[in-house]
């Protein structure tokens, strides 16, 4: 069985900093892009950052509404992938999903993952 677990979520509030981790059960993290998405209740679902898979070519691309505050990064050897937000504000909080798509290269379309996390709340507030 495939699964994708996020962690570190949590309330924090504005200008604070949180680091999501994405791991992988059931098959090998390094082979996949891997894309951060978030869903705000009431609203669509936005892709927030994504890195290719190891094969790929290491291309990173970040959402315009976080550029500058978030960035993406693998860890090979942890089989892990983190999004580390700064600067945090009010309109970033939401669930935050990870997703995989299998030898990807790391572009931020919903239609190219595969497997998909439960999600981790996070909550910007003071």
């Amino acid at each position: 069985q495939v699964n994708l677990v996020e962690s570190g979520g949590g309330l924090v509030q504005p200008g604070g900093s949180l680091r999501l981790s994405c791991t992988a059960a059931g098959f090998t993290l390094n082979f996949y892009a891997i894309a951060w998405f978030r869903q705000a209740q009431g609203k669509e679902r936005e892709g927030v950052a994504c890195i290719s898979s190891i094969h790929g070519d290491g291309g990173v691309n970040i959402g315009d509404s976080v550029k500058g505050r978030f960035t993406i990064a693998r860890d090979p050897g942890e089989e892990t992938v983190y999004l580390e937000m700064n600067n945090l504000r009010p309109e970033d909080s939401a669930i935050y999903y990870c997703a995989a798509d299998y030898l990807g290269p790391g572009r931020c379309d919903s239609w190219r993952y595969d497997y998909w996390g439960q999600g981790t709340q996070v909550t910007v507030s003071s």
